[in-house]
């Protein structure tokens, strides 16, 4: 039965990407096979609470991953989403990630995280979904992600904005028409205004 178990792990493990014991609870596995596993080498612990297999191939973005496995409900923000869009050469300490205005702090031990507070639309539109180490990673996209910048511009600085709206329109990332619609839904359309007209 252990070898039973252990077989099963791995295939579950090898399809989640990034495991967390928890998960192993539907299908009827108990988590100290997952320990032994562990204690064995079968299956490598990369964060508290998250496994994955030894020979698993890391993305540059794993550490998105793995926060998006540890808070499920939040969305990579801000000078993550910049990075992940090759908006910015800056590569942040820090895993930015909004959450709702109302939501418990996540308590994430072991990977540094920078919390955001969203609400309404500016939380809820914009997102998009990728797949990265087998885990869906939730993610601004590039034109919402330059919206927010403008509006949390105090946080990060006004030249990390200003770098991200010429980045997004030389590569072609989003259309004027875009940061118009992000940028009302922000309610920061008279910032970015006079910006963005001087690059039409």
């Amino acid at each position: 039965m252990v070898q039973c178990g252990t077989e099963r792990i791995i295939e579950i493990v090898k399809g989640a990407g990034i495991f967390r014991p928890k998960e192993l609870e539907p299908y009827g596995i108990p988590r100290e096979y997952l320990s032994r596993l562990y204690r064995a080498g079968v299956v490598q612990r990369v964060g508290r609470g998250l496994y994955t297999l030894p020979n698993a191939e890391v993305s540059e973005h794993y550490s998105l991953a793995q926060m998006c496995k540890r808070v499920p409900h939040g969305v990579i923000c801000l000078l993550s989403a910049l990075r992940f869009h090759n908006l910015t050469t800056q590569p942040p300490f820090e895993v930015w990630m909004a959450i709702d205005v109302k939501a418990r702090k996540p308590k994430v031990e072991g990977l540094p995280l920078h919390i955001v507070r969203f609400s309404g639309q500016s939380l809820r539109f914009g997102i998009d979904e990728h797949l990265i180490q087998g885990v869906t990673v939730r993610v601004y996209g590039p034109a919402k992600t330059v919206a927010d910048c403008f509006k949390y511009r105090n946080k990060i600085g006004l030249d990390v904005a200003l770098e991200a709206l010429r980045e997004c329109l030389r590569e072609r990332g989003c259309t004027m028409d875009d940061l118009w619609h992000y940028a009302k839904i922000c309610r920061i359309a008279n910032v970015m205004r006079p910006y963005m007209e001087s690059l039409a």
